[in-house]
Formats: C-alpha cells, structure tokens, sequence
C-alpha cells in the first residue's frame, strides 16, 4: 500500500497556499465592510451582477458563476434583496433572473475602487509581472483539475 502523506516539501506548499488564501479573503472582507459595508459574499454577487448585460443573470448561472450551491445563493440573494441591492423577477415560464437595482449599481460602483486598491496593494503590487503570470498559470492549472474532476 502507498504511503498517501504528504512531504515537508508538499505539506509547506500546501499550508502556505491555505494560510495565504484565508488571510486574503479575511483582509479583504475587512476592507469591504469597513469601506462600504458589504460582505465579500455581497461583493461578488454585486460583481458577477454588475458585468453580466443589464445587470440581470438567471439565478442559476449566477450560482455556477460563483460557484456555490443553490440553498447558499438562495438566501444570499434573500439578505441582499431585503436590503435593496438586488431583485429577483421571474423570466420566462420557470426562470428566474437575479437583478441588480439602482441600491445595487451604486454599492457596487462606491465599493469597486477601494476594493481593487486594496487587492493590488495585498497581492498584486507584492508579485512581478512574471511573477503574477506565474501564480495565474499555476492556479488555472490546479483550477482546471477542480473544475473538471469529479
């Protein structure tokens, strides 16, 4: 039988890729609140939104967009609805889209530009451009294997 653990060498690899990802998602969904009051999850709903045509998605796409599962949208979209920032109308017999309202554009074109500023200031300004070629070569790689595998 294969000895499956993993190598200092791999396990290195493996929790600093972690460690990073949870720190940039926790530092960012910091900026995001503080700067605008929006949770990451609002921000990336609001974003998918804001470059989908007329800010309108059916809500199915919008969950493979984000990747998530439908009851965890179903109630992202409820919050965000509640608050103004998004519509649910039906289209079509069984569809149903995910829109954004006026609330929404605006949340989402106050919150862009510190938004982005902070994302070159915590991870792009820290890499080279080959280096940043590099990263993204590699994540779509792995990402590949993700989105293809069962």
């Amino acid at each position: 039988m294969a000895d499956d653990r993993l190598t200092e060498r791999e396990l290195q690899a493996w929790r600093t890729s972690i460690r990073m990802l949870e720190l940039l998602r926790t530092r960012l969904e910091q900026q995001l609140q503080a700067g605008s009051g929006l949770s990451f999850a609002d921000y990336t709903v609001l974003s998918l939104l804001s470059d989908a045509p007329d800010g309108r998605m059916r809500v199915y796409e919008l969950g493979k967009a984000a990747n998530w599962e439908k009851s965890r949208l179903h109630h992202q979209l409820k919050r965000m609805g509640d608050r103004g920032l998004v519509d649910r109308e039906r289209c079509g017999s069984r569809g149903v889209d995910a829109v954004l309202t006026t609330t929404g554009w605006a949340a989402i074109e106050e919150a862009a530009p510190s938004h982005a500023r902070e994302v070159r200031h915590l991870f792009v300004n820290r890499l080279s451009p080959e280096q940043l070629d590099q990263f993204a070569e590699l994540a779509d790689i792995v990402l590949e294997h993700l989105e293809t595998g069962p």
